[in-house]
């Protein structure tokens, strides 16, 4: 992991230099897990700033506060680590001043993701100073996967199909919504713990699933993000569970999702997910490098209209090391999809206070099509009644 982080500084560095780019400050999680392979527990929601900056020519900088220093030294690969304290006069302000050098004719830096505190913080301090967003040269490099990076990513789809393994069995009248979390929580645990040593950087690496489990049963099922309740499933109870701020690991985050029933379904319900399920096969079904992004989201469009639904969903994202990377596949995005490509691909459909149609997994672009990173049937999915 860390000399892939190295390489990807290096790479980081090149484009800087062509794009005439000589300082860039990173503060998202997923950027500086991506460049120098480490990401702490408490981060900006304390108000302790982390940031990585890096020089087109100059090695890179960290800056962390005191109480996650020896953590980040042994997880890193950047040597010049420096440290910021909650009191007295070592402010992150005064370690920022040191590495950004003295009156910077610009400041790049992910403005969309940038926390307020250091935004506010850079709008007081420099004043005049431009400020440029660094995050569209960032997107260019990660949206083309290396195998290294595909490897993560397939492990992470086997962790999601031990969740959603879980997740069905824990199904059947009279359980609980929590308690269906609960078991998704274990089993992704449990899977993501064979992958793990105790050794060297692996060490730092939780294997905990965690973040609230998205879940919607029974009339609720048309109410897209609920969140796990103390509901008992009823017969026929369509339920939905979605992984999409869950199957991660390594900071490499998934998209995959999948309804059930329990005991039976009704016809209404199967037609709804039947008409998901194609849709979302239509649209793997058009992925291939040469294809637009647009035209991926058209072909599950055209299933949508052809069976009576309208549907307000993309298609798909781009997955990564953050939830949300560019391109989409979506109306109106020409990007031409490339082999090692990463996306969550879906199908969804709602009929408010009455019932869902979901389906949803990672795939990688391939030379000659797309294959699928998350695996479980994609039919109609039964629990015990």
């Amino acid at each position: 992991m860390l000399d892939e982080a190295r390489k990807r500084v290096i790479s980081l560095q090149a484009r800087m230099r062509d794009e005439n780019i000589r300082k860039a400050v990173f503060t998202d999680e997923s950027s500086i897990a991506y460049l120098a392979g480490f990401w702490g527990y408490l981060g900006i929601e304390f108000g302790r700033p982390t940031m990585l900056v890096v020089d087109a020519e100059d090695a890179p900088i960290i800056i962390t506060p005191l109480m996650e220093s020896e953590m980040v030294n042994a997880m890193t690969w950047v040597q010049d680590i420096r440290v910021w304290e909650d009191m007295g006069q070592r402010t992150w302000g005064r370690e920022l001043a040191g590495a950004l050098g003295e009156n910077p004719a610009e400041i790049w830096l992910e403005k969309g993701t940038i926390p307020a505190i250091v935004r506010n913080h850079l709008d007081e301090t420099y004043a005049g100073v431009p400020l440029r967003d660094i995050t569209p040269l960032m997107g260019a490099m990660r949206v083309i996967k290396t195998p290294f990076e595909i490897g993560i990513m397939k492990q992470a789809g086997q962790i999601a199909g031990a969740m959603m393994t879980a997740a069905h069995d824990s199904l059947a009248e009279g359980a609980h919504e929590y308690e269906s979390a609960l078991a998704v929580i274990e089993a992704g645990s449990r899977k993501a713990a064979s992958f793990l040593t105790d050794k060297g950087w692996e060490r730092f690496v939780s294997p905990m699933i965690h973040n609230l489990q998205i879940l919607q049963s029974g009339g609720d099922a048309s109410m897209v993000h609920r969140r796990a309740s103390v509901r008992a499933y009823e017969k026929f109870d369509p339920v939905y569970f979605c992984f999409c701020n869950m199957a991660q690991f390594k900071q490499y985050k998934l998209g995959f999702d999948r309804m059930f029933h329990i005991g039976d379904v009704r016809d209404k319900d199967r037609e709804v997910q039947l008409a998901a399920i194609e849709a979302q096969q239509a649209a793997i079904a058009a992925i291939r490098p040469g294809v637009l992004a647009e035209d991926v989201a058209a072909a599950a469009n055209e299933v949508y209209r052809a069976r009576g639904y309208e549907t307000g969903y993309r298609t798909g994202r781009s997955i990564g090391v953050a939830y949300l990377e560019a391109p989409e596949l979506k109306a109106g995005d020409k990007t031409v999809l490339q082999p090692g490509m990463t996306f969550a691909v879906d199908g969804g459909i709602s009929v408010d206070g009455v019932t869902a149609g979901r389906i949803g997994d990672s795939i990688v672009v391939t030379p000659t099509g797309a294959d699928y990173i998350t695996q479980y049937p994609r039919e109609i999915l039964l629990g015990q009644g």
